[in-house]
């Protein structure tokens, strides 16, 4: 079994199909998502309907960033210590509802999967 890291970050690259920008569209909490992305970013405004759903509407990832960025301070209180649940809820939808990601998630064999990037940890 190899042991090297499964590195990954743009969609049109070897293994971009793990990162949250790649176009696979989840349903989660009663709604159709475009991408895991789309879903991490609604979340910081769980307890306010008008800025969850104005992200759920927007076409980009760019809008979606660029609407959180002149919300911030909406954000909801408690996103620091919740974030990685999200995340973890909304890849566990994306690999359990998309069959070719989940066999691709699964043909790594329990390599370590990076997102190779110096925009995050």
């Amino acid at each position: 079994m190899a042991t090297s890291p499964v590195y990954f970050y743009e969609c049109d690259q070897p293994f971009g199909e793990f990162g949250n920008f790649y176009p696979a569209p989840i349903e989660l909490d009663g709604y159709i998502w475009p991408t895991t992305e789309h879903y991490f970013q609604a979340q910081k405004y769980v307890s306010d309907e008008t800025h969850f759903k104005n992200i759920l509407k927007l076409a980009t990832l760019e809008e979606a960033f660029d609407y959180v960025r002149n919300y911030r301070s909406a954000i909801r209180p408690d996103w620091s210590s919740v974030k990685h649940d999200v995340m973890f809820k909304a890849c566990l939808a994306k690999f359990e509802q998309h069959p070719k990601l989940k066999q691709l998630l699964l043909s790594t064999e329990g390599r370590p999967i990076v997102e190779h990037t110096t925009e995050d940890s």
